[in-house]
């Protein structure tokens, strides 16, 4: 299986940098990532890439997409949850002109317009930058979930921006469990209700007041190799 060129480019990036910092250190010694090694980060990829092609056969429109990522912030992020800490960010999945894609709200540097994004799920669940996803599908009727997928969209439609305030009393500016969050809950004729979470004073929507919704079922983990 060929490794697609956004991956070739992260990947060679990733490599570059860690290369960088290996030959500045403070002894000025040079000290180089070995072939084997990246021989066996590449097969690595593979072995994920090949996998979540598979996984992706089962999912379906309007299912919640979840990653855990590996960089510092997402695995701080994931520590707001509550009552369970595997994920750190969440999106919605959408099938158009038979292509996945997932609808999620991020900010940093992977998006600079800070404008709620539509990616295809290879670039959601790349394994570069995450360690684990998972698929999660509500038990609602067919009509109530085609309401759920065009608020979504149209959410993205009005360019809604990163909330980094994380404040769930406004609607012109969304985090991640937010966006799916008030997707289900203002879209039309909505039966849903959902656990608030709450550190002190502050009252938020965690990734898993979504995956832990009585009417959420738990279609597949899968840990990264």
């Amino acid at each position: 299986m060929m490794i697609p060129h956004y991956f070739k480019k992260r990947w060679l990036l990733s490599y570059l940098f860690i290369f960088f910092i290996s030959c500045t250190n403070q002894q000025n010694k040079v000290t180089t990532i070995s072939f084997k090694d990246s021989i066996a980060l590449q097969q690595k990829i593979k072995i994920n890439l090949v996998e979540l092609q598979s996984i992706k056969a089962t999912i379906q429109a309007g299912d919640i997409i979840t990653r855990e990522g590996n960089d510092f912030t997402s695995q701080s992020l994931k520590k707001l949850n509550r009552r369970d800490e595997t994920f750190s960010h969440i999106g919605i999945a959408n099938i158009e002109n038979n292509q996945l894609y997932i609808y999620h709200a991020i900010g940093g540097e992977w998006n600079p317009n800070q404008q709620i994004k539509k990616e295809s799920f290879e670039t959601f669940t790349n394994p570069i930058d995450n360690n684990a996803m998972g698929i999660y599908r509500f038990n609602i009727n067919p009509i109530a979930k085609q309401y759920f997928i065009e608020k979504a969209i149209n959410f993205y439609q009005q360019k809604i921006i990163f909330d980094l305030d994380f404040d769930l009393k406004t609607n012109d500016k969304m985090y991640c469990a937010e966006y799916v969050y008030k997707s289900f809950v203002q879209s039309k004729n909505n039966e849903l209700t959902f656990n608030h979470s709450h550190i002190k004073q502050f009252e938020f929507i965690g990734v898993d007041d979504i995956t832990l919704h009585p009417q959420c079922k738990n279609i597949l983990l899968y840990v990264y190799k």
